[in-house]
């Protein structure tokens, strides 16, 4: 299969995303190669969107969002999993695609490997469903991030692929809170076994001060 092209990726996040699925994301990394179909995913809107990590600007952390567009941004979150995103938009403009789900269609083997804990194997449809799962599948971790997932030489790539057969279907983004929440940006196809479930977001509850504080 051919690989997308950086004009793919350099448009508004809410045309690249539903573009997305379909497509395969493929890393070749030490074990072997892994190859996920993408199912889900998320568009965060850079700057101007209240749930994507650039919407206070710029920092070291999201430097890879700015671009160019088909660069991979990789994140840790909640201090223990590993994200995976597609860089959207001119360079200089943040914006990009969470990958949230897919289902593994080449290194099945090395996937299930990575993902069993214990005896029971993990099943197929649930080998790369969620964002972090994936991301576990496809043995992506933060040394990938800056990845150009376009350059043939590059170890994490995405492939053309081709679209599924159910519908697009879109609604609110998994765990975004604040006024990023009703923002109906994750897009899934339907009938897909490998769609992860929605979760909305959790506020965190302040613990209660301790006798004498008084908490700013």
């Amino acid at each position: 299969m051919s690989l997308l092209d950086r004009s793919f990726f350099d448009r508004p996040v809410l045309d690249v995303a539903p573009d997305l699925l379909g497509r395969v994301v493929v890393h070749d990394g030490p074990q072997g190669r892994v190859a996920v179909r993408l199912t889900e995913v998320e568009a965060y809107d850079g700057e101007q969107d209240p749930g994507s990590h650039a919407f206070r600007g710029r920092t070291r952390r999201n430097a890879t969002m700015y671009g160019p567009p088909g660069l991979v941004y990789v994140y840790f979150t909640y201090g223990m999993h590993w994200c995976m995103n597609l860089v959207c938009r001119p360079e200089g403009v943040a914006g990009a695609v969470l990958l949230r789900a897919g289902e593994v269609v080449e290194g099945v083997d090395l996937a299930t490997a990575r993902r069993t804990r214990g005896e029971v194997p993990v099943r197929p449809r649930e080998l790369a469903r969620g964002p972090a799962r994936l991301c576990v599948a496809l043995g992506v971790v933060g040394a990938l991030d800056g990845s150009d997932a376009v350059d043939p030489a590059s170890p994490l790539r995405v492939q053309e692929g081709a679209p599924g057969a159910g519908a697009v279907r879109t609604g609110p983004r998994v765990g975004v809170a604040g006024a990023g929440a009703p923002t109906p940006w994750r897009y899934w196809l339907d009938g897909e076994p490998t769609v992860s479930a929605y979760r909305a977001a959790v506020p965190r509850r302040r613990r209660p001060a301790a006798p004498g504080r008084i908490d700013p």
